[in-house]
């Protein structure tokens, strides 16, 4: 395979999370090197990861047009340019980044490692749309429509139900909660399984040392994020 060496080796449980296996290597590389690595290291300007960026936000948009036009033929235009815009915002974006590690394996500068860069929204919804844009180029239009939605098709038609499709579920706890008590929230690992780079973490949410919750993700803010849905779920079969 073009460009398959040892030396991207750290790329293949990436390439298992998305369940594909790249042809040119390369492309996945590109897609996942932000400007501050390119410019610290002296490469070239088409080096990082912007140019593909710019190709996979248009493939994504027509993928999900495409998609709500045929899944939803009586929503009029407008509705499905509102459902389109939540789907493919910043915070939908990094949403579905950090459900496959995506910040993981980006290849970050210095000063945008050491402020978190990994984890930043904006950063990982670039690093997403850079990564359709080389999907693209490494198969073609219908692999990576199918790709996508394999991955992500339940995801939209959440988007769909719920208005948007990354709820703050802590948020909506500790908003909830503010109404009927003081008591501090607190959010336990549990335990956590797997390897390094495909890690399951188990949360617990508690009020009081009371377990009010319990999810699971591939990372800690998911695991949070599932813990708090649990206890909010709960909550309202209470309130029933």
């Amino acid at each position: 395979m073009k460009g398959k060496t040892k030396e991207f080796k750290w790329l293949e449980p990436l390439e298992e999370n998305l369940n594909y296996k790249f042809k040119d290597i390369k492309l996945l590389k590109t897609a996942l090197t932000h400007s501050s690595y390119a410019n610290e290291n002296k490469m070239k300007i088409t080096d990082n990861n912007e140019r593909l960026e710019f190709l996979g936000d248009t493939i994504l948009s027509l993928i999900v047009s495409q998609y709500l036009y045929k899944k939803y033929p009586y929503y009029p235009e407008g509705e499905l340019t509102k459902i389109r815009a939540k789907v493919v915002c910043e915070s939908s974006l990094a949403f579905a980044a950090r459900k496959i590690n995506l910040g993981d394996y980006l290849l970050l500068g210095k000063g945008e490692e050491a402020t978190g860069g990994r984890d930043r929204d904006s950063i990982l919804a670039d690093a997403i749309e850079a990564l359709v844009g080389a999907l693209y180029m490494d198969s073609d239009f219908q692999v990576v429509n199918k790709l996508l939605l394999e991955n992500f098709e339940a995801d939209i038609v959440y988007a769909v139900a719920k208005g948007a499709l990354f709820i703050d579920y802590k948020t909506e706890l500790q908003e909830s909660l503010q109404k009927i008590t003081r008591a501090k929230i607190e959010y336990r690992v549990i335990k956590e399984e797997g390897p390094d780079h495909n890690k399951i973490f188990y949360m617990d949410v508690m009020i009081d040392d009371k377990i009010v919750g319990t999810g699971t993700g591939r990372n800690k803010k998911e695991a949070e994020q599932m813990a708090a849905k649990e206890a909010l779920l709960i909550m309202d079969e209470h309130h029933e």
